[in-house]
């Protein structure tokens, strides 16, 4: 059996929030998760993360483009586009970095930078 790469835990990660899976999700995480979207607001813990997964001011699964994937000792680093769906504006495109924090083979901290698209 091949071990799980900290790539293959982003990429379960990804998975996970492509279909609103929150067992997946949180699978990757340890249990004192750090996750700090800059500008909007940061969680602390799996019970804190798990309430943002589905944030009632959106509906339905993001769409997900991963575009590249930088890995550094215990860090990943992804670049994206992606779509979702607001509550009060709707349909909206954005891009993301985000940067991924590894300790114990699990995700310790996740920082996001979410930049919307015209």
């Amino acid at each position: 059996m091949t071990p799980t790469t900290q790539r293959d835990l982003v990429a379960e990660y990804f998975a996970g929030f492509r279909t609103s899976d929150h067992p997946r999700i949180l699978a990757t995480l340890t249990d004192d998760v750090e996750w700090v979207i800059h500008g909007h607001r940061t969680t602390r813990g799996r019970a804190e993360f798990d309430g943002e997964i589905e944030n009632p001011a959106f509906t339905g699964s993001p769409e997900l483009d991963v575009q590249r994937v930088y890995e550094d000792g215990p860090v990943v680093v992804t670049t994206g586009e992606g779509r979702g769906v607001s509550v009060e504006q709707g349909s909206f495109r954005f891009a993301f970095n985000d940067l991924f924090t590894f300790r114990d083979g699990l995700i310790a901290r996740v920082d996001s930078y979410v930049v919307p698209l015209p």
